[in-house]
């Protein structure tokens, strides 16, 4: 999470940079790269290209995989315990049988 969150600063700051024109290599005492020159000169696409690039790194990072439903308040299925996600027709036969499970819960208090 914290390196999600460092890339998302990062992005920003590369970004703004560009935007200004900024050489953060003359500050390194390092010659600017050819690629620099191209992200100065081709502002717009630059941007893009390290905003997109940035935010799929950031959502590989802070991305579990998790594929939870809930039916009133109780988990029916968890995509990390099982390991895949439901189909169309057993997802319907889940929400049904939660709904009858719901329903005969109800009828027996009152």
């Amino acid at each position: 999470m914290g390196l999600a969150q460092f890339i998302g600063v990062a992005k920003l700051l590369i970004i703004m940079l560009v935007v200004v024109g900024g050489n953060p290599f003359q500050y390194i005492n390092q010659p600017t790269p050819s690629w620099w020159d191209w992200f100065v000169e081709n502002k717009i696409y630059g941007c893009m290209m390290i905003f997109f690039l940035c935010n799929f790194f950031e959502t590989q990072l802070i991305s579990t995989g998790a594929f939870e439903i809930q039916f009133n308040d109780v988990p029916v299925w968890s995509k990390l315990e099982t390991g895949r996600v439901p189909n169309p027709p057993e997802l319907v036969q889940i929400i049904e049988n939660q709904i009858r499970w719901a329903g005969s819960n109800n009828a027996a208090a009152i």
